[in-house]
């Protein structure tokens, strides 16, 4: 309890309650266009099954071609220049990276696209008819808009790493709108490819807003292919590719599993896993992103003691609000059924939803322990945990998909995240003493040969 005054305290509660306060919308958005998705293809929900399984590969490649890069070690890099003061290191780090990831997906989205109908026996899905021609065509739209992803993730890193949080917070709730506009507005026009174009358009919209918060902060970047740090990068980021690459097919192969239950089983085991992630992201995530940029600092200066503040910090008070917020979402499952459109099915959404509130705290805390690792440039056993959590979530799934149905996939995600986050758990403190001791060593070392030069 001391660490939560000594939060409360802290500058860092701002830059959390922006955050938390942006995800809350960026929840509401989504609850949102789920409600509206629901009710406009009420009639034909494998429209909304299609929209939901296509971004599945896509986000497989940018998860690991760029969420790997960005989202793993740059902050770390960017906060390491930031303590310095050097600003301009952090235009070139930001112009590089920018710079080859995009060139990067953009090469392996386009013969994805190209392949995309071939590659179907990889993708697991069991579709059929009309809904498998709208999974193909909205799998291809998804790689568009995660393509102008790759930039928009690049300038949100940096707005955080400036901790500034009111853009890098409000461009998801924009987002969503856009396919809400499109669900709405251009589903008329042009059928059910309204909500993909809807997406693309918010996309646009998130990238744009972004590149101005960049600028208007003074930071210039341009067109560059290369800096010295990124073949350090490159190494730290391969086992994180392990790991989000392992989320992603756990969450392809689950939607896969549940395309093979009917139509509507992949729309209601999504709604109710987005609304577990409500909470993870308000909470979990919005306190490991207040955190991210202060843990990168203070283990850029070898201050295990403020380090360590800070990580109990994040997560007592992670584990007192998703504990809290698990129990209330589980009462008011039939108000949550109601606000997604899905209350004839109340029984199955309130039992999948119940099983995947167990996961919420695991999960939150998971997020702010897979940051304190970043923070000390150690990413190999978060990706072995994340691989393993992955292939935990996918046999538990499989295993009992027979016996249990479309409860075995909440069942299997909730089985991975309690495996990952006991073993983060686990091993977190030892690493966090063996860096900081060698890295007051070389800030030591670096000061006696200063004195020395002097």
């Amino acid at each position: 309890m001391r660490s939560l005054k000594s939060l409360g305290k802290h500058p860092l509660v701002n830059g959390l309650a922006v955050l938390a306060l942006t995800q809350f919308g960026a929840s509401l958005a989504g609850l949102l266009r789920e409600n509206i998705l629901a009710r406009t293809f009420a009639g034909n929900l494998g429209v909304v099954d299609a929209y939901i399984a296509a971004f599945n590969p896509s986000d497989l490649l940018f998860q690991t071609c760029v969420v790997s890069a960005m989202g793993t070690v740059l902050v770390p890099v960017l906060a390491q220049y930031k303590a310095r003061g050097n600003d301009r290191e952090i235009e070139k780090v930001l112009s590089g990276t920018i710079g080859i990831t995009a060139l990067l997906f953009g090469f392996v989205a386009l013969l994805l696209a190209i392949f995309f109908p071939m590659l179907m026996p990889f993708f697991n899905i069991h579709f059929r008819g009309e809904t498998l021609r709208l999974y193909i065509q909205f799998g291809r739209l998804a790689l568009l808009s995660n393509f102008l992803f790759v930039f928009g993730n690049a300038y949100g890193q940096y707005l955080v790493t400036v901790e500034r949080y009111w853009i890098y917070g409000i461009t998801p709730i924009l987002y969503t709108l856009g396919t809400v506009f499109g669900t709405i507005w251009l589903t008329p026009i042009v059928g059910p490819f309204g909500p993909m174009y809807g997406t693309v358009l918010g996309a646009v919209i998130y990238v744009l807003l972004r590149m101005v918060a960049v600028r208007l902060h003074g930071c210039r970047l341009g067109i560059s292919l290369w800096h010295p740090d990124l073949p350090e990068m490159g190494r730290l980021m391969l086992p994180r590719v392990l790991s989000l690459g392992a989320f992603q097919i756990q969450l392809l192969y689950l939607n896969g599993f549940a395309s093979a239950l009917g139509k509507g089983a992949v729309t209601i085991n999504a709604f109710t896993r987005n609304f577990q992630s409500v909470l993870v992201g308000v909470v979990g995530i919005s306190v490991a992103q207040a955190v991210y940029s202060r843990l990168s600092q203070a283990a850029a200066r070898g201050d295990g003691e403020r380090m360590r503040l800070y990580f109990r910090s994040g997560v007592w008070l992670a584990l007192l609000l998703t504990v809290l917020g698990a129990i209330a979402m589980i009462l008011l499952a039939p108000f949550e059924a109601w606000l997604v459109h899905l209350s004839a099915y109340l029984r199955v959404f309130t039992i999948n939803l119940t099983l995947y509130a167990v996961s919420i705290p695991f999960e939150s805390i998971s997020h702010i322990q897979y940051r304190a690792f970043y923070a000390l440039r150690e990413t190999i056993f978060p990706a072995f945990m994340g691989v393993l959590g992955g292939a935990v979530a996918i046999l538990v799934g499989w295993f009992f998909l027979g016996r249990f149905g479309i409860y075995a996939l909440a069942l299997g995600y909730t089985a991975g995240e309690i495996v990952q986050t006991i073993g983060l758990g686990v091993i977190l403190p030892s690493t966090t003493r063996r860096r900081m001791e060698s890295t007051e060593a070389e800030i030591e070392l670096g000061e006696g040969e200063r004195r020395m030069s002097g």
